[in-house]
């Protein structure tokens, strides 16, 4: 279009800067100029062609666009609850958005482009799309989830309305991703599933069963499947005979699978488990494939109404407490806080979202890690009469003192958000932890879950095989040291990736001074 619009510019100034030629004294000449028009007419249209197919574009797109926006307002957390549409809202604003620019910025004086080049600054970036594409592939491995499911959009605990889709370009994004980051076992599941969707009919303009086929058989290669990989290559080469690299590849793969049939076939091969055991234990847990305890044990479970001690703000109207589990005691309150004072502290904390970090024994700072996604603010409180409400309802019902505990940190876990398995409290190893609050190590933790989850989200004790799901409303208590003031080592846990949903929860971390005679210590190490 460019290259038109240059040409229509350059013959009219042609036309004007030859005036003084005198073309009109020989018909010879005038011929020419005719020539010249009827190229410059050609050229016009091939213009006014290539803006409406421009414009017919930008009308598709923004069409499509309208009625997505249109869906999508209506319940925003809903929407961005399922993790397919949080990744393809990362693509559009980062990639997507920034194509349908240059379309349009043939037109500088256009007032869309001005608004749109300078919202631009505010859209994700490279890393938000490929963090959003390395989540969903966190959450296909969790919850063991193939590649036609989620790009179906088929997962579980979703909202029927709410299902979306994956492209063959989207598949094949997701699994460069996974190839940038020599994921090589990713690679291949996304780019067997965007050239399934190719051959199912599905068509792309931006990518083609050639590239696709090259990047799936380097992948296969890299993980030791030379056979499979030959397959591909020849696949690839009867699309394109002369691929360079693919007929080097042949050579190549033809020459080790040869090498390799002269290999002992009485060897046995040893498979090395990628995976610690308590990250096997962690992803089970999170599929809901715990330890089931005893009948016996199960039978001490129980609930029951908790006044603590005939609290005076409780003997009227005593709380909803409900045993989780036994060895550590892990207890839920139901029906612990209002609608009205969860939406207020969601209100409060939204502004000052930041990235939740972790505190690194390695520098004594905190710092953001891979293995917790997720952004968190903190609620002093002074800054509103809900957090000092909440703040005393938590001391009412643990009998602890929360004036030295920290202040109420509120979370919300975005696309695959989690937390990997962790403890509360300071080891032994890290002496330092808490030393600058002065307020000892963190004896209690008190948990509130401000939002239910369609899917996934839950808490997982990864030592004891207890997982505690989160129900709006509910807050669930334990303590993080013995009697004794050890670490209970039981209490390792973590927050599952949200699978389909919206997370929102609120914690308090309760430190030791100030409990000395409201929780004794014990001469035991463990209780």
């Amino acid at each position: 279009m460019a290259v038109c619009w240059w040409l229509l510019i350059h013959c009219l100034l042609f036309m004007s800067s030859s005036a003084h030629n005198d073309f009109f004294t020989s018909i010879g000449q005038m011929t020419d100029l005719l020539f010249t028009e009827k190229d410059l007419v050609t050229s016009l249209k091939d213009y006014i062609r290539a803006e409406e197919d421009k414009l017919e574009q930008i009308k598709k797109w923004a069409d499509k666009l309208d009625v997505l926006s249109a869906a999508a307002t209506q319940d925003p957390e809903g929407f961005l609850g399922h993790p397919v549409n949080a990744f393809k809202l990362m693509k559009r604003l980062n990639t997507e958005w920034g194509e349908l620019e240059n379309l349009v910025l043939t037109d500088m004086s256009d007032v869309f482009i001005s608004n749109l080049t300078i919202q631009r600054q505010y859209f994700p970036n490279d890393d938000d799309q490929t963090g959003a594409a390395k989540a969903l592939m966190r959450l296909q491995d969790t919850y063991q989830l193939d590649t036609n499911t989620i790009s179906s959009g088929q997962l579980p605990g979703q909202h029927r309305l709410l299902q979306t889709t994956l492209a063959v370009d989207d598949c094949f994004d997701l699994g460069k991703v996974a190839y940038l980051e020599a994921d090589y076992y990713h690679t291949e599941l996304w780019m067997v599933q965007a050239l399934n969707q190719l051959d199912q009919g599905e068509t792309s303009s931006t990518v083609d069963p050639v590239t696709i086929l090259d990047y799936l058989s380097y992948s296969v290669y890299q993980q030791g499947e030379l056979e499979r990989a030959l397959q591909f290559t020849k696949r690839l080469l009867e699309l394109d005979p002369t691929h360079q690299r693919a007929n080097g590849n042949l050579k190549y793969f033809e020459y080790q699978l040869a090498k390799q049939k002269k290999v002992d076939e009485g060897r046995l091969e040893v498979k090395v488990d990628d995976y610690l055991p308590e990250r096997k234990t962690y992803e089970k847990l999170c599929r809901g494939v715990g330890i089931r305890m005893t009948p016996r044990r199960q039978s001490r479970l129980f609930c029951r109404y908790y006044d603590n001690n005939h609290h005076p703000r409780y003997v009227i109207g005593p709380v909803k407490e409900e045993d989780e589990w036994d060895r550590p005691r892990i207890v839920r309150y139901h029906d612990i806080v209002t609608e009205k004072e969860m939406e207020r502290v969601k209100e409060l904390a939204k502004p000052r979202l930041r990235r939740a970090t972790v505190h690194d024994p390695q520098t004594g700072k905190l710092t953001t890690a891979h293995y917790r996604v997720s952004k968190s603010a903190w609620l002093g409180a002074f800054e509103h009469p809900v957090v000092d409400t909440i703040n005393q309802r938590i001391e009412d019902v643990t009998g602890l003192d929360v004036t030295t505990a920290e202040d109420l940190q509120v979370a919300n876990y975005g696309v695959g958000g989690q937390y990997e398995p962790h403890f509360d409290f300071g080891r032994k190893d890290e002496p330092d932890a808490f030393e600058e609050l002065g307020t000892g190590n963190r004896i209690a933790t008190w948990l509130l879950y401000m939002s239910d989850v369609q899917a996934g989200g839950a808490t997982v004790f990864t030592d004891v095989g207890a997982a505690v799901q989160p129900k709006k409303g509910t807050a669930v208590f334990w303590y993080n040291l013995h009697p004794s003031g050890e670490g209970d080592y039981r209490t390792r846990h973590a927050a599952c990736p949200v699978l389909v949903g919206n997370k929102w929860v609120s914690n308090k971390w309760i430190h030791e001074r100030g409990q000395e005679f409201r929780r004794r210590c014990g001469l035991q190490d463990t209780d």
